[in-house]
């Protein structure tokens, strides 16, 4: 019960305040912002979405029947209906998108049950829809050395981008892991970036030799001095700032356009699906791309091994089972039937 001096939005159990206890601690944790801010922004849409139609926004009350009510209101929302800057489209969520946003309450409700604040979770009686196996088109080489192409090699902001693009397709990094590189992570002569990803884990990623002399040119001719002593990032901007994620997203988007790429999106992250891809195309092991990708387990980079199946008729010629057994080109049994 409430004590009646209390409202309903005011009650310790509710969404909106507890929210605000899962940010502190997943913080304390050692989350990444960009973990909490999913979480945190998902668990505000749900609580949006209970309140706009009534229904308790008390955790105790929120049982699987209101979670599966926001799983339909996901499944037949637009896409893009609530973005400030982007129309809404007549296509719907992707089942990525669904899955994403109930992944992320679910981690909510684990960190509420981890606290003691509830001891029922209904996320333990339901079962979220799988998203599809969706295959992600990748850049062939052609594309490659047609983006290259476009930036400009003479200046040194073209040569910065033209080394990251190489960068992110030598090392299959997630963006936001390569422009939190810095100075001392940089180990030209072992050939080797020591890289912070996810939940704070720091992997060594190898590059090649012609990446080596690609940085160490940047490094070296064209790299601008950082605003402060502090600001010591490999990859900064022409003033000397970070250069961001935002940032370098819309510049590929723009050398894409000017490449003229059709057929294939033209960001970072395609890049980095492009390199898992090309890794094992040319002879790589799943293991080793699951350190690069930075995965904590191997059935997350078998999905690139999905996207290199087009190669397995090549592969198939060298590797034969059959054609390695040395049988006679005749294929007559050395045996007569009896």
């Amino acid at each position: 019960m409430l004590a009646s001096s209390e409202t309903p939005a005011e009650a310790p159990t509710d969404l909106k305040r507890l929210v605000e206890g899962y940010r502190l601690c997943a913080a304390t944790e050692g989350k990444s912002p960009n973990t909490i801010a999913i979480v945190t922004s998902s668990v505000g849409y749900f609580h949006a979405f209970l309140d706009a139609r009534g229904l308790p926004t008390n955790v105790e009350a929120i049982g699987p029947g209101e979670i599966r009510a926001f799983i339909l209101h996901l499944q037949g929302k637009p896409c893009f209906s609530n973005h400030r800057f982007t129309h809404p489209q007549e296509r719907g969520l992707s089942t990525h998108t669904v899955n994403c946003y109930l992944r992320s309450i679910r981690a909510f409700w684990g960190w509420l049950a981890a606290e003691g604040i509830l001891d029922n979770n209904p996320f333990k009686r339901l079962k979220l829809p799988k998203p599809q196996n969706k295959v992600i088109p990748t850049f062939s080489l052609d594309q490659v050395v047609q983006l290259c192409s476009v930036i400009d090699l003479q200046t040194a902001e073209g040569y910065r981008d033209y080394a990251i693009v190489l960068t992110l397709l030598d090392t299959a990094l997630r963006v936001s892991e390569l422009t939190n590189i810095k100075m001392d992570d940089l180990w030209l002569d072992q050939g080797l970036l020591k890289v912070l990803g996810k939940g704070g884990k720091e992997r060594l990623i190898p590059i090649g030799r012609e990446m080596q002399r690609v940085l160490w040119r940047y490094v070296n001719r064209c790299r601008p001095r950082p605003l402060n002593e502090n600001l010591d990032f490999l990859f900064i901007t022409r003033d000397g700032g970070k250069m961001t994620k935002g940032r370098f997203q819309i510049l590929m988007k723009k050398y894409g356009q000017k490449a003229g790429i059709r057929g294939v999106r033209c960001s970072p992250h395609t890049l980095r699906h492009s390199a898992a891809v090309a890794f094992l195309r040319n002879g790589g092991d799943v293991f080793s791309l699951q350190r690069l990708l930075g995965h904590s387990s191997l059935e997350m980079t078998r999905h690139y091994c999905e996207l290199a199946d087009v190669d397995v008729k090549k592969a198939h010629e060298i590797a034969s089972p059959v054609d390695n057994l040395g049988l006679a080109a005749s294929g007559r049994s050395r045996h007569r039937a009896k």
